[in-house]
Protein backbone atom coordinates (compact mmCIF):
# COMPACT_ATOMS: atom_id res chain seq x y z
CA UNK A 1 0.00 0.00 0.00
CA UNK A 2 1.27 3.45 -0.96
CA UNK A 3 0.28 6.22 1.44
CA UNK A 4 0.15 9.85 0.33
CA UNK A 5 0.09 13.10 2.28
CA UNK A 6 -1.00 16.59 1.35
CA UNK A 7 -2.23 19.94 2.54
CA UNK A 8 -5.20 22.18 1.75
CA UNK A 9 -5.10 25.93 1.16
CA UNK A 10 -7.87 28.49 0.75
CA UNK A 11 -7.30 30.88 -2.20
CA UNK A 12 -7.75 34.08 -0.19
CA UNK A 13 -7.75 37.01 -2.60
CA UNK A 14 -5.85 39.22 -0.14
CA UNK A 15 -3.04 36.70 0.33
CA UNK A 16 -2.40 35.06 -3.01
CA UNK A 17 1.35 35.58 -2.70
CA UNK A 18 1.28 33.65 0.56
CA UNK A 19 -0.72 30.85 -1.04
CA UNK A 20 1.81 30.49 -3.85
CA UNK A 21 4.69 30.61 -1.37
CA UNK A 22 3.16 27.88 0.80
CA UNK A 23 2.53 25.77 -2.29
CA UNK A 24 6.22 26.01 -3.17
CA UNK A 25 7.16 24.99 0.37
CA UNK A 26 4.81 21.99 0.20
CA UNK A 27 6.45 20.98 -3.08
CA UNK A 28 9.99 21.43 -1.74
CA UNK A 29 9.17 19.39 1.35
CA UNK A 30 7.98 16.46 -0.75
CA UNK A 31 4.24 16.47 -0.06
CA UNK A 32 2.22 14.53 -2.59
CA UNK A 33 -0.91 16.64 -2.89
CA UNK A 34 -2.22 20.17 -2.54
CA UNK A 35 -5.94 20.88 -2.45
CA UNK A 36 -7.40 24.33 -3.20
CA UNK A 37 -10.88 25.14 -1.93
CA UNK A 38 -13.50 26.11 -4.52
CA UNK A 39 -16.23 28.51 -3.41
CA UNK A 40 -16.82 30.84 -6.40
CA UNK A 41 -19.62 32.70 -4.60
CA UNK A 42 -17.34 33.73 -1.69
CA UNK A 43 -16.24 37.34 -2.23
CA UNK A 44 -12.99 36.91 -0.32
CA UNK A 45 -11.74 33.98 -2.38
CA UNK A 46 -10.02 34.16 -5.75
CA UNK A 47 -10.85 31.83 -8.64
CA UNK A 48 -9.66 28.36 -7.76
CA UNK A 49 -8.65 27.26 -11.24
CA UNK A 50 -6.62 30.40 -11.88
CA UNK A 51 -4.81 29.84 -8.57
CA UNK A 52 -4.21 26.18 -9.43
CA UNK A 53 -2.67 27.23 -12.75
CA UNK A 54 -0.26 29.55 -10.94
CA UNK A 55 0.53 26.89 -8.32
CA UNK A 56 1.32 24.30 -11.00
CA UNK A 57 3.52 26.80 -12.83
CA UNK A 58 5.47 27.53 -9.66
CA UNK A 59 6.01 23.94 -8.51
CA UNK A 60 7.72 20.87 -9.93
CA UNK A 61 6.39 17.67 -8.40
CA UNK A 62 3.31 18.11 -6.22
CA UNK A 63 -0.10 17.17 -7.62
CA UNK A 64 -2.88 19.75 -7.26
CA UNK A 65 -6.68 19.42 -7.18
CA UNK A 66 -9.74 21.60 -6.53
CA UNK A 67 -11.04 20.58 -3.13
CA UNK A 68 -13.72 20.19 -4.49
CA UNK A 69 -14.88 21.95 -7.69
CA UNK A 70 -18.39 23.40 -7.45
CA UNK A 71 -20.07 21.64 -10.37
CA UNK A 72 -23.28 23.74 -10.46
CA UNK A 73 -21.19 26.83 -11.29
CA UNK A 74 -18.82 25.08 -13.70
CA UNK A 75 -20.18 23.46 -16.87
CA UNK A 76 -18.78 19.94 -17.34
CA UNK A 77 -17.67 20.38 -20.96
CA UNK A 78 -15.55 23.44 -20.23
CA UNK A 79 -14.43 21.95 -16.90
CA UNK A 80 -13.10 18.91 -18.77
CA UNK A 81 -11.07 21.13 -21.10
CA UNK A 82 -9.72 23.17 -18.18
CA UNK A 83 -8.67 19.99 -16.39
CA UNK A 84 -6.99 18.51 -19.45
CA UNK A 85 -5.16 21.76 -20.17
CA UNK A 86 -3.86 22.12 -16.63
CA UNK A 87 -2.72 18.52 -16.72
CA UNK A 88 -0.90 19.05 -20.01
CA UNK A 89 0.78 22.24 -18.83
CA UNK A 90 1.99 20.59 -15.63
CA UNK A 91 3.16 17.30 -17.09
CA UNK A 92 0.38 15.27 -15.48
CA UNK A 93 0.03 16.85 -12.03
CA UNK A 94 -3.65 17.81 -11.97
CA UNK A 95 -6.49 15.79 -10.43
CA UNK A 96 -10.18 16.71 -10.49
CA UNK A 97 -11.95 16.92 -7.16
CA UNK A 98 -15.64 17.35 -7.90
CA UNK A 99 -18.67 18.19 -5.78
CA UNK A 100 -22.37 18.12 -6.57
CA UNK A 101 -22.97 21.41 -4.73
CA UNK A 102 -24.36 22.24 -1.34
CA UNK A 103 -24.58 25.96 -0.60
CA UNK A 104 -27.58 26.33 -2.87
CA UNK A 105 -28.68 29.82 -1.86
CA UNK A 106 -25.20 31.15 -2.61
CA UNK A 107 -24.98 29.15 -5.83
CA UNK A 108 -28.34 30.48 -7.00
CA UNK A 109 -27.34 34.03 -6.07
CA UNK A 110 -24.42 33.70 -8.49
CA UNK A 111 -26.66 32.53 -11.30
CA UNK A 112 -26.47 28.79 -10.77
CA UNK A 113 -29.34 26.34 -10.27
CA UNK A 114 -31.02 25.55 -6.97
CA UNK A 115 -31.24 21.77 -6.90
CA UNK A 116 -32.39 19.19 -4.42
CA UNK A 117 -29.87 16.63 -3.23
CA UNK A 118 -31.36 13.99 -5.53
CA UNK A 119 -31.30 16.31 -8.52
CA UNK A 120 -27.72 17.33 -7.82
CA UNK A 121 -26.65 13.70 -7.73
CA UNK A 122 -28.21 13.02 -11.13
CA UNK A 123 -26.48 16.13 -12.49
CA UNK A 124 -23.15 14.94 -11.04
CA UNK A 125 -23.36 11.54 -12.72
CA UNK A 126 -24.24 13.17 -16.04
CA UNK A 127 -21.31 15.57 -15.68
CA UNK A 128 -18.82 12.76 -14.99
CA UNK A 129 -19.92 11.01 -18.20
CA UNK A 130 -19.39 14.23 -20.17
CA UNK A 131 -16.02 15.00 -18.60
CA UNK A 132 -14.61 11.57 -19.32
CA UNK A 133 -15.97 11.58 -22.87
CA UNK A 134 -14.34 14.97 -23.47
CA UNK A 135 -10.96 13.42 -22.59
CA UNK A 136 -11.19 10.91 -25.49
CA UNK A 137 -9.99 12.69 -28.67
CA UNK A 138 -11.42 11.35 -31.90
CA UNK A 139 -14.89 10.90 -30.44
CA UNK A 140 -17.95 13.02 -31.05
CA UNK A 141 -19.46 13.53 -27.62
CA UNK A 142 -23.19 13.07 -27.28
CA UNK A 143 -24.43 12.85 -23.71
CA UNK A 144 -28.02 13.90 -23.26
CA UNK A 145 -29.05 14.28 -19.64
CA UNK A 146 -31.71 16.00 -17.62
CA UNK A 147 -29.33 18.66 -16.31
CA UNK A 148 -26.28 18.45 -18.58
CA UNK A 149 -26.24 17.84 -22.31
CA UNK A 150 -23.41 17.83 -24.83
CA UNK A 151 -24.61 17.16 -28.35
CA UNK A 152 -22.02 16.64 -31.04
CA UNK A 153 -18.92 18.43 -29.72
CA UNK A 154 -15.55 16.96 -30.74
CA UNK A 155 -13.64 15.59 -27.76
CA UNK A 156 -10.17 16.70 -26.76
CA UNK A 157 -7.57 17.39 -25.77
CA UNK A 158 -6.61 14.33 -23.76
CA UNK A 159 -4.93 14.96 -20.40
CA UNK A 160 -1.24 14.11 -19.95
CA UNK A 161 -2.16 11.29 -17.58
CA UNK A 162 -5.38 9.55 -16.48
CA UNK A 163 -6.82 12.37 -14.37
CA UNK A 164 -8.59 11.08 -11.28
CA UNK A 165 -12.17 12.14 -10.65
CA UNK A 166 -12.41 12.39 -6.87
CA UNK A 167 -15.85 13.03 -5.41
CA UNK A 168 -16.50 14.96 -2.21
CA UNK A 169 -19.54 12.84 -1.29
CA UNK A 170 -21.19 12.30 2.09
CA UNK A 171 -24.74 10.93 1.78
CA UNK A 172 -25.43 7.22 1.12
CA UNK A 173 -26.50 7.70 -2.51
CA UNK A 174 -23.54 9.98 -3.25
CA UNK A 175 -21.15 7.52 -1.59
CA UNK A 176 -22.62 4.68 -3.65
CA UNK A 177 -22.09 6.76 -6.80
CA UNK A 178 -18.47 7.23 -5.73
CA UNK A 179 -18.00 3.49 -5.50
CA UNK A 180 -19.67 2.87 -8.85
CA UNK A 181 -17.95 5.46 -11.04
CA UNK A 182 -15.33 7.63 -9.27
CA UNK A 183 -11.56 7.22 -9.05
CA UNK A 184 -11.43 8.51 -5.50
CA UNK A 185 -13.27 9.81 -2.46
CA UNK A 186 -12.23 13.18 -1.05
CA UNK A 187 -13.93 12.71 2.30
CA UNK A 188 -15.63 15.85 3.64
CA UNK A 189 -14.13 17.42 6.74
CA UNK A 190 -15.66 16.39 10.06
CA UNK A 191 -17.96 19.41 10.10
CA UNK A 192 -19.96 17.68 7.38
CA UNK A 193 -19.16 14.02 8.04
CA UNK A 194 -18.23 13.24 11.67
CA UNK A 195 -15.32 10.92 12.31
CA UNK A 196 -17.49 8.15 13.68
CA UNK A 197 -19.28 7.94 10.30
CA UNK A 198 -16.12 7.41 8.26
CA UNK A 199 -16.04 3.61 8.57
CA UNK A 200 -19.70 3.44 7.50
CA UNK A 201 -19.00 5.68 4.52
CA UNK A 202 -16.03 3.59 3.47
CA UNK A 203 -18.14 0.45 3.61
CA UNK A 204 -20.83 2.02 1.40
CA UNK A 205 -18.20 2.90 -1.20
CA UNK A 206 -16.61 -0.54 -1.03
CA UNK A 207 -19.93 -2.38 -1.44
CA UNK A 208 -20.99 -0.19 -4.34
CA UNK A 209 -17.67 -0.69 -6.10
CA UNK A 210 -17.92 -4.47 -5.68
CA UNK A 211 -21.53 -4.55 -6.87
CA UNK A 212 -20.45 -2.62 -9.98
CA UNK A 213 -17.73 -5.17 -10.71
CA UNK A 214 -14.93 -2.79 -9.76
CA UNK A 215 -11.96 -3.39 -7.50
CA UNK A 216 -12.72 -1.36 -4.35
CA UNK A 217 -8.97 -0.91 -3.83
CA UNK A 218 -8.86 1.11 -7.06
CA UNK A 219 -10.80 3.91 -5.37
CA UNK A 220 -8.41 6.36 -3.68
CA UNK A 221 -9.57 7.14 -0.12
CA UNK A 222 -8.64 10.67 1.01
CA UNK A 223 -9.10 11.72 4.64
CA UNK A 224 -9.24 15.49 5.19
CA UNK A 225 -8.38 16.61 8.69
CA UNK A 226 -8.89 20.03 10.20
CA UNK A 227 -6.58 20.72 13.09
CA UNK A 228 -3.44 22.08 14.68
CA UNK A 229 -0.06 20.54 15.47
CA UNK A 230 0.74 21.50 19.06
CA UNK A 231 3.90 21.31 21.15
CA UNK A 232 2.32 19.37 24.00
CA UNK A 233 0.41 16.08 23.64
CA UNK A 234 -3.35 16.21 24.00
CA UNK A 235 -5.88 13.37 24.04
CA UNK A 236 -7.71 12.91 20.75
CA UNK A 237 -11.15 11.37 20.36
CA UNK A 238 -12.13 10.97 16.73
CA UNK A 239 -15.75 11.86 17.32
CA UNK A 240 -17.98 14.70 16.19
CA UNK A 241 -16.52 17.66 14.33
CA UNK A 242 -13.83 19.00 16.67
CA UNK A 243 -10.48 19.82 15.03
CA UNK A 244 -7.61 17.49 15.86
CA UNK A 245 -5.26 19.32 18.22
CA UNK A 246 -2.28 17.33 19.44
CA UNK A 247 1.47 16.95 19.08
CA UNK A 248 3.44 15.17 16.34
CA UNK A 249 3.21 11.75 17.99
CA UNK A 250 -0.53 12.21 18.53
CA UNK A 251 -1.05 13.15 14.89
CA UNK A 252 0.94 10.14 13.74
CA UNK A 253 -1.28 7.92 15.87
CA UNK A 254 -4.44 9.48 14.40
CA UNK A 255 -3.25 8.90 10.83
CA UNK A 256 -2.16 5.34 11.59
CA UNK A 257 -5.59 4.62 13.08
CA UNK A 258 -7.36 6.08 10.05
CA UNK A 259 -5.19 3.94 7.79
CA UNK A 260 -5.51 0.72 9.74
CA UNK A 261 -9.05 0.94 11.09
CA UNK A 262 -10.86 3.10 8.55
CA UNK A 263 -9.13 2.30 5.28
CA UNK A 264 -7.70 5.64 4.19
CA UNK A 265 -4.58 5.76 2.01
CA UNK A 266 -4.25 9.53 1.60
CA UNK A 267 -4.28 12.31 4.22
CA UNK A 268 -4.80 16.01 3.57
CA UNK A 269 -4.15 18.46 6.41
CA UNK A 270 -6.44 21.50 6.78
CA UNK A 271 -4.52 23.70 9.26
CA UNK A 272 -6.69 25.86 11.50
CA UNK A 273 -4.02 28.55 11.21
CA UNK A 274 -2.45 28.58 7.78
CA UNK A 275 1.21 29.44 7.72
CA UNK A 276 4.74 28.19 7.20
CA UNK A 277 5.14 26.86 10.75
CA UNK A 278 2.18 24.47 10.60
CA UNK A 279 3.02 23.40 7.06
CA UNK A 280 6.62 22.63 7.97
CA UNK A 281 5.61 20.68 11.06
CA UNK A 282 3.17 18.63 8.98
CA UNK A 283 5.57 17.84 6.15
CA UNK A 284 8.80 17.49 8.14
CA UNK A 285 7.58 15.96 11.39
CA UNK A 286 4.09 14.47 11.22
CA UNK A 287 4.38 12.84 7.79
CA UNK A 288 7.64 10.94 8.51
CA UNK A 289 6.34 9.88 11.94
CA UNK A 290 3.06 8.70 10.43
CA UNK A 291 4.78 6.75 7.67
CA UNK A 292 6.95 4.97 10.22
CA UNK A 293 4.03 4.17 12.53
CA UNK A 294 1.79 2.93 9.71
CA UNK A 295 4.58 0.65 8.48
CA UNK A 296 5.15 -0.65 12.02
CA UNK A 297 1.49 -1.44 12.61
Amino acid sequence: MIYRFGVQLAPGADGLGDVLGLARLADEDGLDLLGVQDHPYASGLADTFAVIGAVLAGTERIRVFPDVACLPLRGPGVLAKQAATLDLLSGGRFELGLGAGGFWTAIAAMGGPHLTASQALVALEEAIAIIRAMWRPGETVKVRGKYHTVDGVHAGPAPAHPVGVWLGSQGPKALALTGRVADGWAAPIARYLPYERLRWAQDVITRAAGDAGRDPAAVTRIAQLVGEITDAPRPVRLEGAEPVRTDVAGWADVLARLAGETGFDTFVYWPVTTGETQLRRWSREVVPAARALIAKR
